[in-house]
């Protein structure tokens, strides 16, 4: 098959979790399938980076662009039958640059990568088949966020009315499309029970590479003193939030117990509330870095205290490939089919938290066990490879049916298109 995949960043380089997933599972695509990449990306953000994907992908296509400024609800927002998270996506130029693409070319099918894109399609290529690749579903993310964050009543009231128009968005898309990727069973769960019974669905969960995130052949490195970590990016709602209750609720109990504990902090973009937390006696709060491998490695175990979910974590799979154990809420490794007290250890509360976290890290035998069997569980399910050969599996069940035989001569090319 010829797809054409339309994205809303350029997901290199991989310093955010949906990074890894876009570009292994695009990566994981083009084996089977021939491929071209439609990137818009804001500011020109990794415009510059468009050599990285032409290894795989038979053309990259690169727009930069602007968001809108966000609409006021008299009159536009009410006037307008799109969510708000969705009209920000609205941009005549990517609009034309879609067409052009489409025009230029036959493709079999167009992979969107999450819900904003899916706009384009609703009134206009209706003939084309369109597969909805979610990093999360954004509802079911929104109404977790609404019941977990605090919002102004402004807030609360403008939510509302987004939260009325997304679901019946959601609706629409799922009439629309011929196949939806989702991260794991809770979404499709969500899926099934909100918003369409009959949309072709396809669980691929969250990967980790392999070659990339392996155990330390030595000890070197590791810290002295019991060390945990808490990995992703700063600047994202639900890691906001997981840091927000362990410090609010968890991390004196857990000093108690472990008087020792150093915590490290690493991801980009931190704010001023996740920069505070490193004026507690022994954490360290990194930002950015620009490779993550030696923290997991001087850690002891990774903490992953979520309470927003949907879609998958990969901290916890590049945890799992890298032998860092992992103490996680349900929620945060939701879709991962990870066993308690053999891959993982799951702790919803407060108390929990507290004991699973000091048991761990008392414990060096228990480390080793959920070190070496979150590693074997990654080689046997969640490598990228493997979910790569997933998703074409996929498409051919679901979209091969009628598609055309031909022959395709056109030459590879790159192109960036101008501010």
């Amino acid at each position: 098959m010829r797809i054409l995949a339309f994205y809303p960043y350029v997901p290199w380089p991989l310093n955010r979790g949906a990074y890894h997933r876009a570009y292994h599972l695009l990566k994981g695509l083009s084996v089977d399938h021939r491929v071209d990449l439609l990137a818009v990306a804001e500011n020109s953000e990794g415009a510059q980076f468009s050599s990285e994907f032409t290894g795989f992908c038979e053309r990259v296509h690169i727009v930069p662009f602007r968001h809108p400024e966000w609409q006021r609800l008299f009159p536009k927002r009410l006037l307008n039958p799109l969510p708000s998270t969705v009209a920000h996506w609205t941009i005549p130029a990517v609009r034309e640059h879609l067409a052009k693409m489409l025009s230029d070319r036959q493709y079999d099918a167009v992979h969107i990568l999450d819900l904003v894109l899916a706009q384009y399609f609703l009134h206009e290529h209706q003939d084309m088949p369109l597969v909805l690749d979610r990093t999360r579903v954004d509802l079911q993310y929104q109404l977790m966020e609404y019941q977990r964050l605090r919002f102004s009543p402004k807030d609360r009231i403008l939510n509302l009315e987004n939260y009325a128009k997304l679901w019946a968005f959601e609706k629409k898309v799922a009439r629309r499309t011929a196949l939806q990727v989702l991260c794991g069973p809770d979404d499709e769960a969500f899926v099934r029970k909100c918003i369409s019974r009959t949309v072709p669905l396809a669980v691929i969960p969250n990967g980790v590479d392999l070659d990339f995130f392996h155990p330390a052949s030595s000890r070197e490195g590791h810290a002295t003193e019991p060390t945990v970590i808490f990995c992703g990016a700063m600047d994202y709602n639900p890691n906001i939030d997981a840091l927000r209750w362990y410090f609010s609720e968890i991390h004196s109990g857990l000093k108690k117990e472990i008087p020792n504990l150093n915590v490290l902090i690493v991801g980009k973009d931190p704010g001023p509330e996740v920069r505070a937390y490193s004026e507690n006696p022994g954490v360290t709060v990194t930002g950015g870095v620009p490779d993550v491998r030696p923290y997991y490695k001087r850690a002891w175990l990774q903490i992953v205290p979520l309470r927003i979910g949907g879609g998958t974590r990969l901290k916890i799979v590049e945890s799992l490939g890298i032998g860092t154990p992992v103490v996680s809420t349900r929620i945060g490794a939701q879709g991962l089919d990870l066993q308690h007290d053999s891959d993982i250890l799951y702790a919803d509360t407060r108390s929990e938290f507290i004991e699973q976290t000091a048991r761990a890290l008392r414990n060096p035998e228990l480390c080793s066990t959920l070190a070496r069997n979150g590693r074997i569980s990654a080689e046997k399910r969640l490598c990228w490879q493997k979910l790569g050969a997933d998703l074409s599996r996929a498409y051919t069940s679901h979209l091969c049916a009628g598609v055309r035989d031909r022959v395709l001569t056109e030459p590879a090319a790159i192109e960036a298109v101008p501010n």
